[in-house]
């Protein structure tokens, strides 16, 4: 019984909001431990609203989900978990997560907030529109790394959100590749939305987002390292000056 629950819960989905931490690794302040304090519990509570979201997906797609091949065996496709108690289970998850996002200032409830407006806008509709599905997964992930930024008070800079929002496109339409592949080999659709692809736009939007995070990336660390030098070399430059006039 508790596993159907946690089932519903996606757990293993939790990887993802791992990108809270990523502006304390960048920021080099990992080892920071009341800022590591206040990321981990901003992924906790975020988790808990992550959860609440899946939870009302698959609410809503249950009679959809009964007749496909794999998500008919999920909790509330096949029955071990009513369609009252998940909504129960939603609304619970919701409640502490709001709650204890709360806790952490406004900046991160406004952010949760417009996760939610947008999970639920694509949960209801967008995830059936070619290329806003992948859109909107990968704003996701940029949405994770401002939460990591609102409770550290660690700014991102603009090259980090690129980077992150490239890669997450990369990732979901490497996906939408696959799932291209399994109606081409199959015939079975995993999702509706793969109507609006087919094999050789899902090649070149690859080709072209790996290409453009590549450079991104280039770009990023040579600016990093030239930033460096510029330190270095004043620093130099400072205790030259302070050397000649002694």
């Amino acid at each position: 019984m508790l596993k159907n629950y946690i089932d519903l819960m996606r757990p293993s989905q939790y990887f993802k909001n791992l990108f809270i931490f990523a502006p304390l690794f960048f920021g080099l302040k990992i080892t920071n431990i009341e800022l590591l304090f206040r990321t981990l519990f901003a992924f906790l509570s975020f988790s808990l609203i992550a959860s609440a979201v899946y939870v009302f997906n698959d609410y809503h797609d249950v009679e959809e989900d009964k007749t496909h091949p794999t998500k008919k065996n999920r909790p509330l496709a096949s029955g071990s978990i009513s369609k009252q108690t998940a909504l129960l289970l939603m609304l619970l998850l919701l409640l502490v997560g709001l709650s204890t996002a709360s806790l952490m200032g406004r900046q991160m409830l406004y952010i949760v907030f417009g996760y939610l407006v947008l999970n639920i806008a694509y949960t209801l509709k967008l995830k059936h529109v070619a290329i806003i599905d992948v859109f909107i997964i990968a704003i996701g992930y940029v949405l994770r790394l401002f939460i990591g930024s609102a409770v550290t008070n660690i700014e991102l800079t603009l090259w980090i959100i690129l980077m992150t929002f490239l890669l997450a496109l990369f990732l979901a339409i490497a996906k939408r590749r696959d799932d291209v592949l399994i109606f081409l080999s199959s015939g079975e659709k995993a999702r509706k939305v793969i109507d609006g692809y087919n094999l050789d736009l899902v090649n070149l939007s690859m080709t072209i987002i790996a290409s453009v995070t590549i450079v991104s990336y280039i770009i990023t660390f040579v600016a990093l390292f030239f930033t460096k030098v510029v330190i270095i070399i004043n620093v130099i430059i400072v205790f030259s000056k302070r050397t000649m006039n002694i």
